[in-house]
């Protein structure tokens, strides 16, 4: 599905943009999808997923920044998202900003969430005019912590995810930081 509304940072080959309403059909597919969600407790229905759109979109809302809807900008397709939202989760450090990604398994291997994870970083640190962000992954998903290095982040320390305790296989997380 072709979006018409302005990208508000790009990469070579992606645009970030903000949720619509109109997002859902892409996003619940992505959601749903065992590779995709194998890092996390479980696979999203619909109205999870609806439930995670209505969550990003108050993200942007509330602070300015979340995890944006990336297109390819040749195609103008969605296949993903990435982008940096606010986490507060962890009682022995201050709420801090988080860079994620999730992209669908068809365009995983191609060095797009590297480079839209260092497109993401240049807009927090230009636009956003944030100095350091924070990453988070289980410590079995060695994919997302390759980029967190190829992006120049390094490891801050290994913890239990409070949200994960009944999710042994991914409780153990990392958590990398980079200053911008």
């Amino acid at each position: 599905m072709a979006h018409s509304t302005l990208y508000l940072y790009t990469s070579a080959r992606l645009g970030f943009r903000n949720w619509s309403a109109s997002d859902i059909d892409w996003l619940a597919d992505l959601c749903s999808h065992p590779q995709v969600m194998q890092y996390f407790p479980r696979v999203l229905s619909r109205q999870e997923s609806l439930a995670t759109l209505q969550r990003l979109m108050a993200l942007s809302e509330e602070h300015g920044y979340t995890y944006y809807a990336v297109e390819e900008l040749q195609s103008k397709s969605p296949i993903g998202f990435i982008g940096i939202a606010y986490q507060d989760y962890l009682e022995e450090i201050p709420p801090w900003n988080d860079i994620g990604w999730r992209l669908h398994p068809d365009h995983w291997g191609m060095g797009l969430a590297t480079e839209g994870a260092q497109a993401t970083l240049d807009y927090a640190s230009q636009v956003l005019q944030m100095t350091e962000v924070l990453a988070v992954a289980p410590i079995i998903n060695k994919a997302s912590i390759q980029v967190m290095k190829k992006i120049g982040m390094t490891k801050v320390k290994t913890f239990n995810h409070p949200k994960l305790d009944d999710c042994s296989k991914i409780e153990e997380c990392v958590m990398y930081k980079i200053h911008i």
